[in-house]
């Protein structure tokens, strides 16, 4: 029996032939092979990911990303800017981690229809409102977009966080290898001390009273580890922090929190939420 079809409550699955984009559910066999999908499955990205993805060649269909096939890709964003052109509008995304374009090719047939959906109340995107993109990454002119073949409206906020998270947990599935696969070579016992380390970090605990003990991340500023530890060791919303209040919980500049965030970011630790100086972690 192969592995069934991975859904989520705000409907991020693959197609009904396409395979879902959760670890565990590319392989379906076979018969999956024979009706010509193979790796066409959907993954859930960052922004960052599109933009950092590799591209074997000019005429290739597809990405590697993590040393896999990436051909169809979910994602969601903020939407910076909408400008309609005859053959297709073209939305701006910012998703904390970068900003790319996505392009909607303009049908008529199918305009015409969309126009009726909108009166019986289909909601489209709107500028500095938030959305998922259903689509294939693509690269002309040396310049990378997004062919959209749906794009909606998010109406939850949870749906932000819970894809970030989602594509974090795939990111470590192709880079770290199935959790069965971890555990057989001992990963278990692994991450069970890492755990502990993050623990000790929560609490205070993990010895000498430096932040950096949270995650012992090396290579990484004194300013950027201070963020980090104020970050996870302060109650907060699904919001996180904004600069200023990190500023004077660690009695800095503001400049020097910014500057730190750019690290952090820059590292997959933290993301933009609600705007471009409040930060949420982005470590599970």
């Amino acid at each position: 029996m192969g592995t069934p079809l991975c859904t989520t409550s705000y409907g991020a699955q693959g197609g009904a032939d396409g395979g879902g984009f959760m670890p565990g559910s590319q392989g379906e066999g076979n018969a999956v092979a024979k009706r010509g999908y193979g790796s066409d499955n959907l993954r859930p990205v960052t922004i960052k990911q599109l933009l950092g993805a590799e591209h074997p060649n000019p005429d290739a269909d597809y990405f590697m990303l993590d040393g896999n096939e990436m051909k169809q890709v979910t994602f969601v964003g903020q939407v910076r800017n909408i400008s309609t052109q005859t053959t297709n509008v073209t939305y701006k995304l910012d998703d904390g981690t970068g900003t790319i374009e996505v392009k909607v090719w303009i049908d008529a047939e199918a305009m015409q229809n969309d126009e009726m959906d909108m009166g019986a109340g289909k909601k489209k995107p709107a500028e500095q409102g938030y959305a998922r993109v259903w689509g294939r990454l693509k690269d002309f002119n040396n310049r990378r977009h997004v062919g959209a073949t749906v794009i909606r409206p998010i109406e939850d906020p949870n749906e932000i966080t819970y894809h970030l998270l989602e594509a974090t947990v795939v990111h470590l599935h192709f880079t770290k290898g199935p959790l069965e696969t971890q555990q057989a070579n001992g990963g278990a016992t692994n991450g069970h001390a890492a755990q502990q380390q993050i623990t000790n970090g929560y609490s205070g605990g993990g010895g000498g009273g430096d932040s950096g003990d949270v995650l012992r991340m090396q290579g990484v500023s004194q300013m950027a580890k201070k963020m980090f530890a104020c970050l996870k060791q302060t109650p907060q919303t699904n919001e996180g922090l904004h600069a200023q209040d990190i500023a004077t919980r660690l009695g800095v500049e503001i400049t020097e929190v910014k500057k730190a965030s750019d690290e952090l970011m820059g590292l997959g630790k933290v993301y933009t939420t609600v705007d471009d100086d409040t930060w949420a972690l982005l470590d599970i």
